[in-house]
């Protein structure tokens, strides 16, 4: 299973509901990968990132406690185990968890490999995902040369779990 995330020096991805920063090679690096494959997320994170529609060309499948929330574009899964019902269909290779830190967190341990764009600043933050580069068990299997979008330099980054 895959995790994808825009990370900045303090492992935070986001602030108010909302990245900490839109880059377009980072747009486009995440439609790249999970097109066509299924995207798990929590539900603040598919209100978000999708105005309550679905992302297309993609399984949607939004994890949340809510257990009245209903949305006819996803799949709607109110635990981990749901969520892995639910994919067993899939290809691990095939699965992406998309956010928000909640359930980075809880999957985390079903995740191999991670995708991530770490950005080189320090954002004002609220929300963030587990530090990679302080967990034993990740390490860095590529990194991308540095890229800048205006102010901003970023690179990729390809983490692989032992």
């Amino acid at each position: 299973m895959n995790l994808i995330a825009a990370v900045d020096k303090n492992w935070a991805i986001g602030r108010g509901g909302r990245l900490l920063v839109n880059i377009p090679e980072d747009i486009k690096l995440f439609r790249m990968e999970t097109v066509g494959k299924a995207a798990i997320m929590g539900r603040k994170t598919f209100e978000n990132i999708s105005e309550k529609t679905s992302l297309i060309e993609r399984e949607n499948i939004v994890l949340t406690r809510d257990k009245t929330y209903k949305n006819d574009n996803v799949k709607v899964a109110h635990s981990v185990e749901e969520v892995l019902e639910y994919t067993k269909e899939y290809e691990s290779s095939d699965i992406y968890v998309i956010g928000g830190a909640s359930v980075f967190e809880q999957f985390l341990p079903y995740c191999d490999t991670a995708h991530i764009t770490y950005i080189d600043y320090k954002y004002d933050a609220d929300s963030y995902m587990p530090d990679l580069d302080k967990l034993p068990e990740w390490s860095v299997t590529r990194t991308s040369d540095e890229h800048t979008y205006f102010d901003v330099c970023y690179e990729f980054r390809e983490y692989k779990k032992a």
